[in-house]
């Protein structure tokens, strides 16, 4: 009897060792099952998690200043793109970010309609500034977004579409008010610097190129080759406009040393 209950003891621990191997391959398999729900992002983890941390992120980008320190990880934003990415959340993130975008253009394009005239410029030149500064630093960060939805899907580029945001959002809107305050500011010595002059028709041109028309004279200044060459009959015409303007600012109390400075100004010197 006791062999046969030694038999049946081992019968049952062969039964049970199958039962304990089949348990855990199953387990295994059901943890494999968990890791990999647990690794898909629907659309509620992206509304409730991931858009959230994008959504600060972008907004403490959009409004820092030169230098200011931004707490904000960089590797965090980057891998959250990435993710949503991998998820086909792309078309849903895209969308978020344009309006995101718009919203806050919008916002800067009512706050300098309420500055007056005498800030106008220099807040203009801020809000740009401002601007294409943040898109250094957002473009990077949706770089998988740009490459496998924007460049595959709508044969588009991130940056361009937010440049055309501030064009349509800020510039269009502005760009009749602020080119007669550019104007009279050229033709005021010192009324704005002559790097702020130049930041915004350079930034002017870069949003778009046909604005020239509306300021040939100021744009070319600053942007190569945007008049033709001057010919050798137009020289004493120069001569004579800048001996004019000497003969005002002296009669304003402006010395000499303020005169050829404002000549380098103007972007010419000739000589008298």
């Amino acid at each position: 009897m006791v062999p046969e209950a030694n038999g049946l003891m081992k019968g049952c621990d062969s039964a049970g060792a199958a039962g304990k191997g089949g348990a855990v391959a199953a387990a295994t398999i059901n943890t494999s099952t968990s890791k990999f729900l647990m690794n898909v992002i629907t659309i509620e983890d992206y509304k409730s998690t991931y858009w959230p941390k994008l959504d600060g992120a972008i907004d403490q980008l959009l409004t820092q200043s030169p230098g200011d320190y931004i707490p904000i990880s960089y590797e965090q934003i980057y891998s959250c793109v990435y993710k949503c990415v991998c998820q086909q959340h792309s078309e849903q993130m895209y969308s978020d970010l344009i309006k995101k975008i718009t919203n806050h253009l919008e916002r800067v394009s009512k706050e300098l309609q309420a500055s007056p005239p005498d800030l106008y410029i220099e807040r203009f030149n801020i809000a740009l500034g401002q601007y294409m500064g943040a898109l250094q630093s957002i473009v990077p960060l949706f770089i998988y977004m740009n490459k496998f939805y924007i460049e595959t899907k709508l044969n588009r580029d991130l940056k361009d579409d937010l440049i055309k945001l501030f064009t349509e959002h800020v510039a269009e809107k502005h760009i009749y008010s602020l080119m007669p305050l550019l104007l009279e500011a050229q033709s005021t010595p010192f009324q704005i610097t002559p790097s702020t002059m130049a930041n915004i028709v350079k930034g002017l041109y870069t949003l778009r190129p046909e604005w020239v028309q509306m300021a040939p004279a100021l744009f070319s200044k600053f942007i190569p080759n945007i008049l033709p060459p001057a010919v050798e009959s137009e020289l004493q015409e120069y001569a004579a406009q800048d001996q004019k303007l000497q003969r005002e600012l002296m009669q304003n109390g402006f010395t000499r040393w303020l005169i050829s400075m404002c000549k380098l100004q103007r972007g010419f010197i000739i000589v008298s």
